[in-house]
């Protein structure tokens, strides 16, 4: 049909002479374009079937495989283990090298010294108790200073001095005493005059009293010999004050701490020796 001629109505295409193509099928264009789209489906296809049937002729290679760290990781953590060239994973593959230990040659840094605050303390190690002085074979005993060779432990007035002793009866009884088991220890020493009085320290002093049946009264009238040497010399530690010693000081009997000095060890060491009476 011409393109000028008007098209007649729908409903009365016969009228002005007006007849539809039939020389052309009707949907031509979509036959072309769903078989186009078919050629090219089957195309795509084979050609996938061959990439993957030559891809199936070539040597598998095993990926990397997740596994879970040992012990020596953290927990949780994943690594990668490389797959070794003949296919098989490598034991121990997955763990991490461990560093090198530093060896004992390293330099150390030593901390710097902390000074003392509390009084040194005496030493402890007495020698074997063969070589402790035995008690002499006498009536009593009397106690003789190292430093001061030429005097002893004297009660007088009611306090123990170091004095020199002279002929007098008096004196020489006054300077003689009965050595017992200590009061308040009996591995320990306690001292009593001829009258029955007992040595004791009363405010770090050394006095001469009565036992007044006391636990107090024990303690102080205990003194315990530390051996500083070989020698037969001792020391005498208080019991209930523990590092005081008896020292003579202006040649008076009295408690005092523990010093390292030459000096003080003079002052503390004594001498039992056979009683003056």
């Amino acid at each position: 049909m011409p393109e000028d001629k008007s098209r007649p109505p729908k409903d009365r295409p016969w009228e002005n002479g007006w007849a539809p193509d039939t020389t052309r099928a009707p949907g031509t264009r979509r036959l072309w374009l769903a078989g186009t789209l078919a050629l090219a489906t089957i195309t795509a296809c084979v050609t996938a079937i061959t990439v993957m049937e030559s891809e199936s002729g070539e040597p598998e290679h095993r990926a990397a495989e997740p596994t879970t760290l040992s012990s020596s990781a953290p927990g949780g953590l994943i690594s990668f283990a490389t797959p070794s060239e003949d296919g098989t994973e490598k034991p121990g593959a997955d763990r991490a090298h461990p560093s090198p230990t530093p060896t004992s040659s390293a330099p150390t840094v030593a901390p710097s010294p902390q000074p003392q605050k509390k009084a040194p303390k005496p030493p402890k190690a007495s020698p074997a108790p063969s070589k402790r002085p035995k008690p002499p074979a006498s009536h009593g005993i009397s106690i003789r200073s190292v430093n001061f060779p030429d005097r002893y432990w004297r009660v007088r007035d009611g306090y123990v001095r170091l004095d020199q002793i002279g002929s007098g009866t008096e004196q020489r009884e006054d300077a003689t005493f009965q050595r017992v088991s200590g009061l308040s220890d009996s591995s320990c020493y306690s001292f009593t005059t001829a009258d029955g009085r007992y040595l004791r320290h009363r405010s770090f002093v050394l006095v001469a009293n009565r036992d007044d049946g006391s636990s107090l009264f024990r303690k102080d009238a205990t003194f315990c010999p530390r051996f500083w040497s070989s020698s037969g010399t001792l020391t005498l530690e208080s019991v209930n004050y523990p590092g005081r010693f008896l020292r003579h000081r202006d040649f008076q009997l009295r408690l005092e701490p523990y010093e390292h000095s030459h000096q003080y060890q003079s002052d503390t060491s004594f001498r039992i020796v056979s009683g003056l009476d």
